[in-house]
């Protein structure tokens, strides 16, 4: 009988700790690893990993796959990149709670604030629940490729609380403030990870309404966290608008430190305000040294949008000669943009008005690059539109058309809206490696149309560990930021590190093979609906509870992922050491 499950031979183990590197084996028995290092005994099924990095599966703490988790097995394309466990409802938005009268107010949200086509989630939501731990035991129920854990979505608590006011944004009551409390300390004592808010101008429903939780005051509030101090633990996690970093950070700050939370907020160098960065990150270092545990969340690339005919947006998606013929199918539209009479009308035309604050930037071509494949995301200043326009005497919206018609109309184009404000990425090499970030924003499950970010790991570890000219980072500094930080912060103290006791969650993974490929839509939705997908080479394998969900980039047949029902606990030391005597 064999002594183990599985037993991973002869790789390099980068195990999350951000220690050095060395040679060894993994052993897994019932989904836990239970020894590492010189492994005796053989193993059911044995792998070899010679010439592989073997790490921890990644912790994205910032996904959308509230819907997705609902109608689908795989959490793609977050489990391409060797994602293993993902934390939904982040921005406050998500579908539970939820009344049967406030699902169209819910799918409008959606759709306008992480671009889930309409027909996608009216076909795809089962609507088998009301409340969040009703929603909690409908995900529960199901089987995945990666784990998944939920945050409790504001704007979902305060349109089921306060109904059409809660939508209208109206200050709540003491009786609405006094439910809410209810309901939160009741989600997390669910499961739920923690409670996530938007306070961010960018967030706007399908009809260009702020969301409803834009201007929550600091009552309502602080009895949301109060009722999660209530139950215990919970994490705060927000997006806010940069226009008076002080002040939103200290609101934040003072319901969280009140409560006994921690807090966790997205930090990026945005266009409005290029320095305000900066001051966040002093505001969350000065936090830290005073005993409240707060990170901000980064992405280690530019982000932005992406712009196709085959996409939600295009520099020509405003302008009505275009809309002319957005409802033809790509070929016949095509066709009809190649006809030099219809090249010279669009161009010509003028944008409406945007409802979306987004697609102010459509045309921001000083902004705008040629994606390609392999992506490039951070193109010098010369590559933009603006710039090309320039050195060729054409008008940017000219060198925009004709690049879009390239590939028969699947050529991407990317806005660099966040991260790039000085064309250059000091200001995220700042943000990486700051004592007081951790990597996430994946934003997995949503954006279908026109953001696919889920493909960090793959940018982090390929550009910052391996290809970018000058300043790299270390390897096993990136797989700590991917595997134990986020997962240690986020309350998921037994995973993200390879070590007896700790879950068998695990990646094998060909460094120099790992590549990036473009992001490319598919329509595998419900209703044929779109969505973007980025897919990658280089992993080997992934193993989730010490089974193979993907093998050579491919999916096998093993769901082993579950609902994650709030923070886990660190393995017990005597565990450790009994497993240890195994090695």
């Amino acid at each position: 009988m064999a002594a183990h499950d599985l037993v991973i031979r002869g790789g390099t183990i980068v195990d999350g700790s951000g220690g050095t590197p060395y040679a060894g084996d993994v052993a897994v028995r019932d989904g836990l690893i239970v020894a590492v290092g010189q492994v005796e005994g053989q193993g059911a099924r044995e792998v070899d990993a010679a010439g592989l990095l073997v790490t921890p599966g990644f912790v994205d703490i910032h996904t959308h796959y509230d819907g997705q988790v609902t109608w689908e097995n795989r959490m793609m394309p977050s489990s391409a990149h060797g994602v293993t466990t993902v934390v939904m409802g982040n921005c406050g938005v998500g579908f539970a709670p939820c009344r049967a009268e406030d699902r169209p107010a819910l799918i409008g949200l959606m759709e306008g604030v992480e671009d889930i086509p309409e027909v996608v989630m009216t076909t795809g939501l089962p609507w088998n629940w009301e409340t969040f731990p009703e929603y909690l035991d409908a995900v529960a129920a199901r089987r995945f490729d990666i784990d998944v854990a939920a945050y409790l979505p504001h704007s979902c608590l305060r349109v089921y609380v306060m109904g059409e006011r809660g939508a209208r944004r109206e200050a709540a009551t003491a009786e609405d403030l006094a439910e809410m409390c209810r309901i939160a300390a009741e989600a997390m004592r669910a499961g739920a990870m923690g409670f996530a808010t938007s306070r961010s101008i960018f967030h706007r429903d399908k009809s260009g309404n702020p969301v409803p939780t834009k201007d929550s005051v600091e009552p309502e509030l602080a009895a949301v966290a109060a009722g999660m101090g209530e139950a215990g633990h919970g994490v705060i996690e927000a997006l806010i608008d940069y226009e008076d970093v002080d002040a939103e950070f200290g609101l934040l700050r003072r319901v969280t430190e009140d409560n006994g939370l921690s807090l966790t907020f997205t930090v990026a160098q945005i266009l409005d305000n290029p320095r305000g960065w900066q001051r966040a990150l002093e505001l969350i270092g000065e936090a830290n040294r005073e005993g409240v545990n707060v990170k901000g969340q980064v992405i280690g690339r530019p982000t932005g949008l992406l712009l196709g005919l085959d996409l939600s947006f295009n520099p020509f998606t405003l302008n009505p000669a275009y809309q002319a013929i957005a409802h033809l199918p790509l070929a016949e539209r095509v066709t009809e943009m190649r006809k030099p009479d219809v090249r010279a009308r669009i161009i010509a035309d003028k944008p409406a008005g945007a409802k979306l604050k987004l697609l102010e930037y459509i045309q921001a071509f000083q902004r705008i690059y040629a994606l390609g494949d392999p992506p490039n995301y951070a193109q010098p200043p010369e590559a933009s539109l603006a710039a090309i326009a320039e050195s060729r005497g054409v008008s940017p919206l000219a060198v925009a058309y004709d690049l879009l018609l390239d590939r028969d109309g699947q050529a991407i184009l990317f806005v660099a809206v966040g991260n790039y404000a000085d064309g250059d990425l000091d200001a995220v090499t700042r943000l990486l490696t700051d004592e007081n970030t951790i990597m996430g924003l994946g934003d997995g499950g949503a954006h279908y149309g026109v953001i696919c970010d889920a493909g960090y790991p793959t940018f982090m570890l390929t550009w910052w560990g391996r290809d970018k000219e000058g300043l790299r980072l270390e390897v096993p500094g990136l797989i700590h930021g991917l595997t134990q930080a986020p997962a240690e912060f986020i309350g998921l103290h037994d995973r993200g590190l390879l070590a007896p006791g700790y879950k068998a969650d695990i990646n094998l993974i060909d460094f120099e093979r790992l590549h990036l490929h473009a992001p490319h839509p598919v329509c595998d939705l419900p209703s044929g609906g779109r969505r973007l997908i980025q897919d990658a080479d280089g992993y080997v394998a992934t193993f989730v509870n010490g089974e193979m969900t993907y093998s050579m980039g491919q999916p096998t047949e093993a769901l082993p992922g579950r609902l994650v029902r709030g923070p886990q606990s660190r393995p017990a030391r005597a565990a450790e050491k009994s497993a240890a005597l195994a090695v």
